[in-house]
């Protein structure tokens, strides 16, 4: 016959062990969505600098071809004609170049320890 007092205190034991895994995978969520949003924002900053950096060289690079071809709009032209090129190439290969790489690293961020 069981003891009242053994099968409470096996109970309260029971429940303290489920909040305190509750408590655990809360902090686990709240450490790798901390880490990810981070990571994210940051890359989002370097991202935005990077933009800028691309924009103005373009800018740079169709006034400098303009003045070289001593034509005011064909530096442009060759300029976007490049972006053009690039943007091909990007929806033909993005599976590969893009969503492949992101997919895998996304993963092993998410399952990641560090």
């Amino acid at each position: 016959m069981q003891e009242p007092g053994k099968t409470e205190e096996l109970t309260e034991s029971l429940k303290r062990y489920v909040n305190t895994n509750l408590k655990l995978i809360k902090l686990e969520v709240a450490e790798r969505s901390s880490v990810i949003g981070s990571g994210l924002a940051s890359k989002l900053l370097v991202g935005l600098a990077g933009i800028l950096f691309i924009f103005f060289i373009s800018l740079w690079a169709g006034f400098y071809i303009s003045v070289e071809l001593k034509d005011s709009y064909s530096g442009f032209i060759i300029v976007a004609g490049f972006y053009f090129l690039l943007t091909i190439i990007l929806l033909i290969g993005r599976k590969k170049i893009l969503e492949e790489p992101m997919r895998d690293k996304i993963i092993r961020k998410l399952f990641s320890k560090n």
